[in-house]
């Protein structure tokens, strides 16, 4: 794994050479318990991984030093990997997610647009592997309600495909 960067409040970039995974480091929260010879102080680490083809999870992993920390929010990322259903490097259609206060529409967008999105849900967007997509984001700007209402989004969407075999119908 390389780290590229650590900065506070912004995207810390892995990339493992033997998996293929692209794994984003989200936000680090650091909390401090006072005890008896000082601060005693505690890290939690919200990390996005994904393969960068369709599939995407998270984790949310604390220790009471910032690697471990990173460490377990990306085991537990790699566990709850869903998959994620893309075409032509966007998504089939709108979908709306929701997650606490936070809220956050997804719209698909054609070629060469990009990925138009805030800091948590381009890390989402990116480690599924997604190229273009519109995105806006309501309610709460708290990085780790933006991240699950992301993912959340992204197992509501269905391909055209999908809905014939559901429907029984040809479309």
């Amino acid at each position: 794994m390389v780290l590229v960067g650590i900065h506070s409040n912004e995207v810390i970039v892995a990339q493992d050479n033997q998996s293929g995974t692209i794994e984003r480091t989200v936000k680090i929260k650091r909390c401090a318990a006072v005890v008896k010879g000082g601060r005693r102080f505690s890290f939690a680490a919200m990390v996005v991984c994904g393969d960068g083809d369709g599939k995407v999870g998270w984790g949310y992993g604390k220790a009471n030093e910032v690697q471990p920390s990173v460490e377990k929010g990306t085991k537990q990322a790699m566990r709850s990997m869903v998959k994620v259903p893309i075409v032509d490097g966007s998504l089939p259609h709108r979908v709306d997610g929701r997650f606490g206060a936070a809220r956050v529409v997804l719209l698909p967008a054609g070629p060469g647009t990009g990925i138009i999105a805030g800091s948590a849900v381009r890390a989402v967007c990116e480690a599924a592997g997604i190229k273009n997509i519109l995105t806006k984001s309501f309610g709460s700007n708290n990085p780790v309600t933006l991240v699950k209402a992301t993912i959340e989004a992204l197992t509501r969407l269905r391909t055209k495909e999908d809905v014939e075999n559901l429907r029984g119908v040809q479309l």
